[in-house]
């Protein structure tokens, strides 16, 4: 799941680079978009995984998404900042040792069976992706021909959507197992063979984890030892915007970010708990339903292409509008459903919210002139919806005795949201718009 997003690249190639082929160091920095992307599918895995192995409740599960999508809140404008001051090569390098030091705590957390020991690491975790996402998606764009910078950043972002598909299904095989014992059974075993199986559920993680921990280092030394092109900022006019809260006067932008925070709460709330979903209303097993989370991927990855070619022919707003109408009612097929009904309304939510966030993100800030950076930083952060949402969802899952279905009012709720700003809320106040 890309979840950062940036406006037009400030910065072009040194003029003193000559001509020279960016096809290597581009096939490095489209390696990051997968890199992260699998770090945040990985996370659907884990929060069902660690339920289970940290016996955990519903809510508590959640503080996965918390951790990293606060870690995104917080280190969006440190992340800027870095990258102003030790640029592109030191940054990305840095976000990916960040990265893999996190990944790395993994194992002392699993040997450990410390949920908070868990959390640290993903909040690492979440400050390499901030860096690294703040640096690639700009730095992408302008590694070759300006005309062409959309292109590769599409092309880049496209393996993103392949790691939607790929994560679930190598977590799915490495980190679950498959073995599940309900409450009544676990109280029946003996506590050595009880903390025997719990250990052995957290220590599958280890492996995963320190493979990807040693491809992190791997892609950092690749970085280091490449010579990568020189990049120069453009000199550009004192901007004659407003400061940082005067721009949500803009009230499209302000609903932009309303929109935003509910849908990626939305989103991760679906992914979040996804696997225990298919279990409790498809009455599949753990690891069937981690193999249709790859296939809500795939629809996700597809979604992304359809809605593109959609877009030619219809506007931005109504496609949304017509995509929230879908999630709705997909949500309500998944609240009241069962059986396979359940599974197809699972997999139609990845098609139908492939394209929000970016819809959302450019009807934000259409419009904003001067504004347009202030108001690009507000939509990013609203990601922190991602930290928050999930967690009303699985105390809600708590609250109804664990019901899992009825969680997914949530969403719901969200997509309404959603959905008024594609109605009404996107409209731009003419009378601001002059002023």
């Amino acid at each position: 799941m890309a979840i950062a997003t940036n406006t037009a690249p400030t910065a072009t190639i040194a003029e003193g680079t000559g001509r020279r082929n960016y096809t290597f160091p581009f096939i490095l920095v489209t390696c990051l978009f997968f890199l992260w992307g699998m770090a945040h599918n990985l996370d659907s895995i884990l929060i069902p995984h660690l339920k289970k192995a940290c016996q955990l409740n519903n809510r508590q599960s959640t503080l996965v998404d918390t951790a990293v999508f606060l870690a995104y809140f917080l280190m969006a404008i440190p992340a800027g900042v870095l990258l102003k001051r030790l640029g592109y090569k030191v940054s990305i390098i840095v976000g990916l040792v960040t990265f893999a030091a996190g990944a790395f705590l993994f194992l002392p957390a699993a040997s450990a069976r410390s949920y908070g020991l868990f959390l640290l690491a993903l909040f690492i975790i979440g400050c390499g992706l901030t860096i690294l996402e703040t640096t690639a998606n700009p730095y992408a764009a302008i590694l070759g021909d300006p005309a062409k910078s959309t292109q590769r950043l599409n092309l880049a972002a496209s393996f993103n959507g392949l790691a939607a598909m790929v994560a679930p299904i190598i977590g799915t095989n490495l980190i679950l197992s498959g073995k599940e014992y309900s409450e009544q059974a676990l109280a029946a075993m003996s506590e050595t063979a009880r903390n025997a199986y719990l250990t052995q559920e957290a220590a599958a993680v280890k492996m995963p984890y320190f493979v990807l921990g040693c491809i992190l280092l791997l892609v950092a030394a690749l970085f280091y030892f490449i010579s990568l092109p020189e990049v120069k900022a453009e000199e550009q006019e004192p901007s004659q915007g407003g400061g940082f809260f005067a721009v949500l006067k803009h009230k499209h932008l302000l609903w932009g970010v309303i929109a935003q925070f509910f849908y990626v709460g939305a989103q991760v709330c679906v992914t979040s708990f996804f696997i225990r979903m298919a279990k409790q209303g498809a009455s599949v097993d753990e690891k069937t339903a981690g193999y249709y989370l790859g296939i809500y991927g795939l629809l996700f990855m597809a979604g992304r292409f359809v809605g593109t070619a959609l877009l030619k022919y219809v506007s931005s707003q109504k496609l949304l509008s017509i995509y929230a109408v879908a999630a709705i009612a997909l949500c309500a097929v998944a609240v009241f459903g069962d059986g396979a009904y359940v599974i197809y309304a699972l997999g139609g939510l990845g098609f139908f919210m492939s394209i929000m966030f970016p819809t959302i993100f450019s009807l934000g800030i259409a419009g904003l002139g001067d504004d347009t950076k202030p108001g690009s930083s507000w939509l990013v952060m609203s990601i922190v919806g991602g930290a928050i949402i999930p967690y009303i969802m699985g105390t809600v899952i708590d609250m109804q005795g664990d019901a899992t279905q009825a969680g997914y009012v949530v969403p719901l709720v969200c997509f309404v949201v959603v959905l008024y700003f594609g109605l009404s809320g996107y409209k731009i106040n003419k009378h601001m718009q002059q002023a």
